[in-house]
């Protein structure tokens, strides 16, 4: 739920504390009953992965290549340290409130863009939704979703959403125009445009289930182009038919449409400002000069992210880069995070290094598989009651960066 105050400024209607819902689980354990969902946040994947068939266990788990970009991004973590002060008066747990795009969120964390959730759930993208909604983490919906634009939108009712974008090549703009005006009709208030992602990256799990989701005609992870009208034209007047009439060329050429093989430039980012009245957000920034490029070309905000080491073997981690990256533009754009994040002091470590907000990915998938929309939910309450607890238990009042900044952190290696 969301108001928006005499200054423009959005704010939500506040959701239950997140330590309320561990008070709620120990109650509950005095009447012998145990929680459905285990809140060991390393055993969500374990748990899920046995739940998953191969293909969709691929296709979550899987890394480009090696894996080694992904590896380092969990590793990341562990090289800095929280270092917790002691008689800090406080009169109430830590204010996790956080400012971005001129939205105060409850909340520091939103619902990375993840695709194709129907192979984890039957509910897929409407159960992410939903739980988005019903705990302030505002959702952000991917082009690659089994569920079309209008359909998320309404299952994530008042909640805040933003739309993912992945970028059709320019000889289909109007394709691109078309999802942005959908997007904005469904009340999506900031676009995420995919910088890393168009081409699939080298992923030896999918390879070796020979599965690709975008080749398929069940629409899972091309509902947004087989609901387009533009993109729905376009294939009856180069086909002759309508989509449902040759499925199989239908989600080839929507694949070829959001996946090209060949990238945009800056320059070409006018153009999405030309059709997009809100915020811009460039997620997949992971040089200082990208992100000083990001400020230069006038968008709102940037994630630091290498796609959770999906895209690129053999890079550097998106931890490493954020500290750098935050250094060098400043409050000249927000800085949001992904990629590595596991748990609650994963948070607070990156904020602490810059992030005004993070994105959760693979951890609520794993929600997903284990229980929908409660599963989804009881992840985001989780690593949210995870972090409030870490702050409070380490002096930190607040997520603000006045109390959670690099002051509050250690590098494993100096101590040594």
């Amino acid at each position: 739920m969301s108001s928006t105050n005499k200054d423009g400024i959005v704010r939500q209607e506040p959701a239950a504390n997140p330590v309320q819902y561990e008070a709620s689980v120990y109650q509950n354990g005095l009447r012998y009953e145990h929680p459905p969902f285990t809140f060991h946040s390393n055993q969500w994947e374990p748990e899920a992965a046995k739940a998953m068939s191969a293909t969709s266990a691929g296709y979550a788990i899987g890394n480009a290549g090696s894996g080694e970009t992904a590896r380092k991004n969990v590793e990341a973590f562990k090289r800095w340290s929280i270092v917790p002060k002691r008689l800090i008066k406080s009169e109430d747990l830590p204010d996790l409130t956080t400012h971005v795009l001129g939205h105060e969120f409850q909340f520091p964390i939103a619902a990375g863009p993840v695709g194709v959730l129907r192979i984890f759930n039957p509910d897929g993208e409407l159960a992410v939704a939903r739980a988005c909604a019903e705990n302030n983490v505002p959702y952000v919906m991917s082009t690659a979703s089994s569920t079309n634009i209008e359909e998320a939108a309404e299952a994530n009712g008042k909640g805040v959403r933003w739309f993912q974008l992945y970028w059709p090549k320019n000889e289909a703009e109007e394709v691109t125009i078309s999802m942005l005006d959908r997007a904005k009709k469904a009340g999506f208030t900031a676009l995420v445009v995919t910088l890393d992602t168009y081409i699939l990256g080298w992923r030896p799990s999918d390879l070796d289930n020979g599965y690709n989701p975008f080749l398929r005609s069940d629409q899972i992870g091309t509902a947004i182009g087989m609901s387009d009208p533009v993109f729905r034209r376009r294939f009856k007047e180069q086909h002759g038919c309508e989509v449902e009439d040759d499925m199989s060329a239908a989600v080839s050429e929507w694949a070829r449409t959001i996946f090209p093989g060949t990238n945009h430039g800056w320059d070409d980012i006018k153009f999405l400002q030309e059709h997009w009245d809100g915020p811009i957000i460039l997620k997949g920034i992971q040089t200082v000069a990208d992100a000083k490029k990001a400020v230069e070309v006038g968008v709102q905000g940037i994630v630091v992210s290498n796609h959770g080491g999906r895209q690129v073997d053999g890079g550097v981690s998106s931890l490493a880069m954020l500290p750098r990256i935050v250094d060098a533009v400043g409050n000249k754009l927000d800085v949001l995070f992904d990629s590595g994040i596991r748990c609650g002091a994963d948070i607070a470590k990156a904020m602490a290094l810059g992030a005004r907000m993070c994105l959760i990915g693979r951890p609520y998938v794993y929600g997903l598989v284990l229980g929908g929309q409660a599963g989804v939910s009881h992840v985001f309450k989780a690593l949210l009651g995870d972090l409030e607890l870490n702050l409070h238990l380490s002096g930190i009042l607040s997520a603000d960066p006045k109390h959670l900044n690099r002051d509050v952190l250690v590098k494993e290696s100096d101590m040594f």
